[in-house]
Protein backbone atom coordinates (compact mmCIF):
# COMPACT_ATOMS: atom_id res chain seq x y z
CA UNK A 1 0.00 0.00 0.00
CA UNK A 2 1.30 3.44 -0.94
CA UNK A 3 0.11 6.38 1.15
CA UNK A 4 0.82 10.01 0.24
CA UNK A 5 0.66 12.54 3.09
CA UNK A 6 0.56 16.30 2.46
CA UNK A 7 1.20 19.04 4.99
CA UNK A 8 3.78 21.15 6.78
CA UNK A 9 6.77 19.79 8.63
CA UNK A 10 8.10 22.10 11.34
CA UNK A 11 10.92 22.33 13.79
CA UNK A 12 9.69 21.60 17.31
CA UNK A 13 11.50 23.45 20.08
CA UNK A 14 10.82 22.58 23.69
CA UNK A 15 12.47 23.26 27.04
CA UNK A 16 14.23 20.32 28.60
CA UNK A 17 11.98 17.96 30.54
CA UNK A 18 9.11 19.76 32.22
CA UNK A 19 10.68 23.23 32.39
CA UNK A 20 8.36 26.09 31.54
CA UNK A 21 9.06 28.57 28.75
CA UNK A 22 9.94 31.22 31.34
CA UNK A 23 12.59 28.92 32.82
CA UNK A 24 14.21 27.82 29.57
CA UNK A 25 17.66 28.96 28.49
CA UNK A 26 18.00 26.24 25.86
CA UNK A 27 15.61 24.22 23.71
CA UNK A 28 15.64 20.71 22.26
CA UNK A 29 15.07 20.63 18.50
CA UNK A 30 13.13 17.88 16.75
CA UNK A 31 10.82 17.83 13.72
CA UNK A 32 7.09 17.33 13.55
CA UNK A 33 3.83 17.99 11.74
CA UNK A 34 0.41 16.35 11.67
CA UNK A 35 0.79 14.58 8.34
CA UNK A 36 4.52 13.99 8.80
CA UNK A 37 3.75 12.16 12.04
CA UNK A 38 1.30 9.93 10.18
CA UNK A 39 3.86 9.18 7.46
CA UNK A 40 6.45 8.08 10.05
CA UNK A 41 3.92 5.79 11.75
CA UNK A 42 3.05 4.15 8.44
CA UNK A 43 6.70 3.69 7.47
CA UNK A 44 7.36 2.02 10.83
CA UNK A 45 4.57 -0.47 10.08
CA UNK A 46 6.21 -1.33 6.76
CA UNK A 47 3.90 0.67 4.49
CA UNK A 48 5.13 2.69 1.51
CA UNK A 49 4.71 6.18 2.95
CA UNK A 50 5.51 9.33 0.97
CA UNK A 51 5.48 12.87 2.29
CA UNK A 52 4.80 15.99 0.25
CA UNK A 53 5.67 19.45 1.54
CA UNK A 54 7.89 22.46 0.89
CA UNK A 55 11.02 23.30 2.88
CA UNK A 56 13.65 26.00 2.34
CA UNK A 57 16.67 25.05 0.25
CA UNK A 58 19.21 25.24 3.07
CA UNK A 59 20.63 23.02 5.78
CA UNK A 60 17.71 23.42 8.21
CA UNK A 61 15.24 22.45 5.51
CA UNK A 62 17.39 19.44 4.67
CA UNK A 63 17.55 18.47 8.32
CA UNK A 64 13.76 18.31 8.37
CA UNK A 65 13.84 16.07 5.30
CA UNK A 66 16.47 13.85 6.94
CA UNK A 67 14.29 13.46 10.03
CA UNK A 68 11.72 11.73 7.81
CA UNK A 69 14.21 9.78 5.75
CA UNK A 70 15.75 8.08 8.78
CA UNK A 71 12.44 6.31 9.38
CA UNK A 72 12.00 5.24 5.76
CA UNK A 73 9.59 7.93 4.53
CA UNK A 74 9.83 8.72 0.80
CA UNK A 75 10.74 12.43 0.54
CA UNK A 76 11.48 12.48 -3.19
CA UNK A 77 8.52 14.74 -3.96
CA UNK A 78 9.28 17.41 -1.34
CA UNK A 79 9.87 20.88 -2.73
CA UNK A 80 12.91 23.00 -1.89
CA UNK A 81 11.69 26.57 -2.02
CA UNK A 82 10.48 29.49 0.05
CA UNK A 83 12.07 31.49 2.87
CA UNK A 84 11.73 29.47 6.05
CA UNK A 85 10.74 26.39 7.99
CA UNK A 86 7.81 26.76 10.35
CA UNK A 87 8.54 26.44 14.07
CA UNK A 88 6.44 25.52 17.06
CA UNK A 89 7.39 25.77 20.71
CA UNK A 90 6.02 23.13 23.08
CA UNK A 91 5.91 23.38 26.86
CA UNK A 92 5.01 19.99 28.32
CA UNK A 93 2.34 20.03 30.99
CA UNK A 94 2.28 17.97 34.17
CA UNK A 95 -0.40 17.11 36.68
CA UNK A 96 -2.86 20.04 36.78
CA UNK A 97 -0.74 22.27 34.51
CA UNK A 98 -1.65 21.82 30.86
CA UNK A 99 0.77 21.80 27.94
CA UNK A 100 1.24 24.96 25.87
CA UNK A 101 2.02 25.46 22.20
CA UNK A 102 3.25 28.66 20.55
CA UNK A 103 3.41 28.82 16.74
CA UNK A 104 5.99 30.69 14.68
CA UNK A 105 5.00 29.51 11.23
CA UNK A 106 3.66 32.55 9.36
CA UNK A 107 5.28 33.01 5.96
CA UNK A 108 6.74 29.51 5.88
CA UNK A 109 7.69 27.73 2.68
CA UNK A 110 4.49 25.68 2.70
CA UNK A 111 2.25 28.63 3.57
CA UNK A 112 3.57 30.52 0.54
CA UNK A 113 3.08 27.58 -1.85
CA UNK A 114 1.26 28.14 -5.13
CA UNK A 115 -1.14 25.81 -6.89
CA UNK A 116 1.22 25.40 -9.83
CA UNK A 117 3.95 24.10 -7.52
CA UNK A 118 2.19 20.74 -7.12
CA UNK A 119 1.74 18.33 -10.03
CA UNK A 120 -0.84 16.09 -8.37
CA UNK A 121 -1.10 13.74 -11.31
CA UNK A 122 2.60 12.95 -10.90
CA UNK A 123 2.62 13.08 -7.09
CA UNK A 124 -0.28 10.63 -6.81
CA UNK A 125 0.96 8.20 -9.45
CA UNK A 126 0.68 4.69 -7.99
CA UNK A 127 -0.86 5.90 -4.72
CA UNK A 128 -3.61 3.97 -2.96
CA UNK A 129 -4.35 6.46 -0.20
CA UNK A 130 -4.03 10.21 0.43
CA UNK A 131 -3.97 11.81 3.89
CA UNK A 132 -4.17 15.43 4.98
CA UNK A 133 -5.45 17.35 8.01
CA UNK A 134 -7.40 20.52 8.67
CA UNK A 135 -4.15 22.18 9.72
CA UNK A 136 -2.91 22.43 6.13
CA UNK A 137 -5.72 24.55 4.63
CA UNK A 138 -5.72 26.56 7.88
CA UNK A 139 -2.29 27.93 6.94
CA UNK A 140 -4.03 30.13 4.38
CA UNK A 141 -2.71 31.50 1.12
CA UNK A 142 -3.53 29.11 -1.71
CA UNK A 143 -3.49 26.00 0.48
CA UNK A 144 -7.29 25.54 0.56
CA UNK A 145 -7.23 25.48 -3.26
CA UNK A 146 -4.13 23.25 -3.30
CA UNK A 147 -5.89 20.75 -1.05
CA UNK A 148 -8.94 20.83 -3.31
CA UNK A 149 -6.74 20.19 -6.36
CA UNK A 150 -5.27 17.16 -4.60
CA UNK A 151 -8.69 15.81 -3.63
CA UNK A 152 -10.10 16.19 -7.13
CA UNK A 153 -7.08 14.32 -8.50
CA UNK A 154 -7.67 11.56 -5.93
CA UNK A 155 -11.29 11.25 -6.97
CA UNK A 156 -10.31 10.99 -10.64
CA UNK A 157 -7.78 8.26 -9.81
CA UNK A 158 -9.98 6.35 -7.35
CA UNK A 159 -7.61 7.00 -4.44
CA UNK A 160 -9.02 6.73 -0.92
CA UNK A 161 -8.78 9.90 1.18
CA UNK A 162 -8.55 10.36 4.93
CA UNK A 163 -8.68 13.67 6.78
CA UNK A 164 -8.12 14.50 10.42
CA UNK A 165 -10.19 17.63 11.14
CA UNK A 166 -7.52 18.87 13.60
CA UNK A 167 -9.02 22.29 14.35
CA UNK A 168 -6.43 24.82 15.49
CA UNK A 169 -7.93 28.00 16.93
CA UNK A 170 -4.55 29.76 16.72
CA UNK A 171 -4.59 29.38 12.92
CA UNK A 172 -8.16 30.28 11.89
CA UNK A 173 -11.66 30.93 13.16
CA UNK A 174 -14.40 28.35 13.59
CA UNK A 175 -16.40 30.10 10.89
CA UNK A 176 -13.57 29.97 8.34
CA UNK A 177 -12.76 26.37 9.26
CA UNK A 178 -16.37 25.33 8.77
CA UNK A 179 -16.57 27.06 5.40
CA UNK A 180 -13.33 25.65 3.96
CA UNK A 181 -13.52 22.17 5.46
CA UNK A 182 -17.16 21.91 4.44
CA UNK A 183 -16.09 22.25 0.80
CA UNK A 184 -13.32 19.64 1.14
CA UNK A 185 -15.19 16.98 3.10
CA UNK A 186 -17.33 15.59 0.23
CA UNK A 187 -14.11 14.18 -1.26
CA UNK A 188 -13.10 12.39 1.97
CA UNK A 189 -13.72 8.69 2.63
CA UNK A 190 -12.49 8.49 6.23
CA UNK A 191 -13.03 11.36 8.65
CA UNK A 192 -10.91 11.42 11.82
CA UNK A 193 -11.78 13.72 14.72
CA UNK A 194 -11.27 14.17 18.44
CA UNK A 195 -13.70 15.09 21.19
CA UNK A 196 -13.75 18.78 20.19
CA UNK A 197 -13.14 18.98 16.43
CA UNK A 198 -16.66 18.16 15.23
CA UNK A 199 -18.05 20.87 17.50
CA UNK A 200 -15.44 23.50 16.62
CA UNK A 201 -15.58 22.98 12.86
CA UNK A 202 -19.16 21.90 12.18
CA UNK A 203 -21.07 22.67 15.37
CA UNK A 204 -21.77 18.99 16.04
CA UNK A 205 -21.44 18.28 19.75
CA UNK A 206 -21.46 15.09 21.83
CA UNK A 207 -24.12 15.20 24.52
CA UNK A 208 -23.64 14.34 28.22
CA UNK A 209 -19.88 14.63 27.96
CA UNK A 210 -17.39 16.50 30.13
CA UNK A 211 -13.97 16.19 28.49
CA UNK A 212 -12.32 18.28 31.21
CA UNK A 213 -13.80 16.12 33.98
CA UNK A 214 -12.74 12.90 32.27
CA UNK A 215 -16.32 11.74 31.66
CA UNK A 216 -17.37 10.63 28.17
CA UNK A 217 -20.78 9.36 27.06
CA UNK A 218 -20.18 6.86 24.26
CA UNK A 219 -23.67 7.25 22.84
CA UNK A 220 -23.06 10.95 22.35
CA UNK A 221 -20.19 10.16 20.02
CA UNK A 222 -22.26 7.71 18.02
CA UNK A 223 -24.63 10.61 17.36
CA UNK A 224 -21.70 12.82 16.30
CA UNK A 225 -20.50 10.17 13.84
CA UNK A 226 -24.00 9.68 12.45
CA UNK A 227 -24.41 13.41 11.89
CA UNK A 228 -21.02 13.72 10.19
CA UNK A 229 -21.81 10.81 7.87
CA UNK A 230 -25.26 12.18 7.09
CA UNK A 231 -23.84 15.59 6.18
CA UNK A 232 -20.85 14.52 4.10
CA UNK A 233 -21.33 10.85 3.15
CA UNK A 234 -18.13 9.50 4.70
CA UNK A 235 -17.51 5.76 4.48
CA UNK A 236 -16.13 5.79 8.02
CA UNK A 237 -15.91 8.20 10.93
CA UNK A 238 -13.22 7.59 13.57
CA UNK A 239 -13.20 9.53 16.83
CA UNK A 240 -10.60 9.51 19.57
CA UNK A 241 -12.03 9.52 23.09
CA UNK A 242 -9.81 11.26 25.62
CA UNK A 243 -10.90 11.65 29.22
CA UNK A 244 -8.51 14.17 30.76
CA UNK A 245 -8.00 13.36 34.42
CA UNK A 246 -4.95 15.65 34.43
CA UNK A 247 -2.14 16.62 32.07
CA UNK A 248 -0.27 13.54 33.27
CA UNK A 249 -3.04 10.93 33.31
CA UNK A 250 -5.72 10.37 30.69
CA UNK A 251 -8.26 7.74 29.84
CA UNK A 252 -7.84 6.91 26.16
CA UNK A 253 -10.05 5.03 23.73
CA UNK A 254 -11.63 5.44 20.31
CA UNK A 255 -14.63 4.69 18.15
CA UNK A 256 -15.05 3.65 14.52
CA UNK A 257 -18.43 4.08 12.83
CA UNK A 258 -19.06 2.32 9.51
CA UNK A 259 -22.47 3.79 8.76
CA UNK A 260 -24.35 1.01 10.48
CA UNK A 261 -22.57 0.20 13.72
CA UNK A 262 -20.16 1.87 16.12
CA UNK A 263 -17.15 -0.10 17.35
CA UNK A 264 -15.36 0.93 20.56
CA UNK A 265 -11.82 -0.01 21.56
CA UNK A 266 -10.81 -0.96 25.08
CA UNK A 267 -9.90 1.91 27.37
CA UNK A 268 -6.33 2.63 28.44
CA UNK A 269 -5.34 4.65 31.48
CA UNK A 270 -2.19 6.37 30.23
CA UNK A 271 0.47 8.01 32.35
CA UNK A 272 1.59 10.46 29.68
CA UNK A 273 5.17 11.10 28.63
CA UNK A 274 4.30 13.31 25.63
CA UNK A 275 0.73 13.60 24.33
CA UNK A 276 1.52 15.77 21.28
CA UNK A 277 1.08 13.64 18.18
CA UNK A 278 -1.33 11.26 19.89
CA UNK A 279 -4.08 11.95 17.39
CA UNK A 280 -1.69 11.58 14.46
CA UNK A 281 -0.54 8.18 15.69
CA UNK A 282 -4.20 7.19 15.92
CA UNK A 283 -4.62 8.25 12.28
CA UNK A 284 -1.53 6.34 11.18
CA UNK A 285 -2.67 3.22 13.00
CA UNK A 286 -6.15 3.55 11.54
CA UNK A 287 -4.93 3.86 7.94
CA UNK A 288 -2.57 0.91 8.31
CA UNK A 289 -5.20 -1.27 9.94
CA UNK A 290 -7.93 -0.36 7.46
CA UNK A 291 -5.75 -1.57 4.63
CA UNK A 292 -4.42 -4.67 6.39
CA UNK A 293 -7.60 -5.87 8.10
CA UNK A 294 -10.23 -4.38 5.79
CA UNK A 295 -13.74 -4.97 7.06
CA UNK A 296 -12.77 -6.03 10.58
CA UNK A 297 -13.78 -2.79 12.28
CA UNK A 298 -13.10 -4.04 15.80
CA UNK A 299 -9.54 -5.06 14.93
CA UNK A 300 -9.03 -1.73 13.15
CA UNK A 301 -10.08 0.48 16.05
CA UNK A 302 -8.22 -1.66 18.60
CA UNK A 303 -5.00 -1.26 16.60
CA UNK A 304 -5.44 2.49 16.14
CA UNK A 305 -6.10 3.13 19.82
CA UNK A 306 -3.26 0.88 20.99
CA UNK A 307 -0.89 2.62 18.58
CA UNK A 308 -1.79 6.06 19.89
CA UNK A 309 -1.57 4.82 23.48
CA UNK A 310 2.03 3.75 22.89
CA UNK A 311 2.91 7.02 21.20
CA UNK A 312 1.90 9.00 24.27
CA UNK A 313 4.55 7.09 26.23
CA UNK A 314 7.22 8.29 23.77
CA UNK A 315 9.03 11.64 23.73
CA UNK A 316 8.38 14.06 20.85
CA UNK A 317 5.88 13.82 17.99
CA UNK A 318 6.81 10.70 16.05
CA UNK A 319 5.32 7.34 16.99
CA UNK A 320 8.13 4.78 16.87
CA UNK A 321 6.11 1.71 17.84
CA UNK A 322 6.31 -1.30 15.55
CA UNK A 323 3.30 -3.28 14.36
CA UNK A 324 4.37 -6.13 16.65
CA UNK A 325 4.40 -3.85 19.71
CA UNK A 326 0.99 -2.39 18.85
CA UNK A 327 -0.54 -5.83 18.32
CA UNK A 328 0.86 -7.02 21.64
CA UNK A 329 -0.78 -4.13 23.49
CA UNK A 330 -4.04 -4.47 21.56
CA UNK A 331 -4.01 -8.16 22.45
CA UNK A 332 -3.88 -7.42 26.16
CA UNK A 333 -0.17 -7.21 27.04
CA UNK A 334 -0.34 -3.93 28.94
CA UNK A 335 1.87 -4.81 31.90
CA UNK A 336 4.86 -2.73 30.80
CA UNK A 337 7.25 -5.44 32.02
CA UNK A 338 10.87 -5.45 30.89
CA UNK A 339 11.30 -7.43 27.68
CA UNK A 340 14.35 -9.70 27.81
Amino acid sequence: MKVVCFGEIMMRLNPEGYLRFAQANKFEATYAGGEANVAVSLANYGDDAAYVSAVPAHEIGQNAVNALRQYGVDTSMMLRQGPRLGIYFCEKGASQRGSKVIYDRAGSSVALSKREDYDWDKILDGADWFHFTGITPALGGELPEICMDALKACKAKGIKVSCDLNYRGKLWTREKAGEVMGQLMPYVNVCIANEEDAKDVFGIEAENTDIYGGKLDKEGYVSVAQQLKARFGFDYVAITLRGSISASDNNWSGMLYDGEKAYFAKNYLIHIVDRVGGGDSFGGGLIHAMNKWAGDCQAIIEFAVAASCLKQTTEFDFNLASEKEVLALAGGNASGRVQR
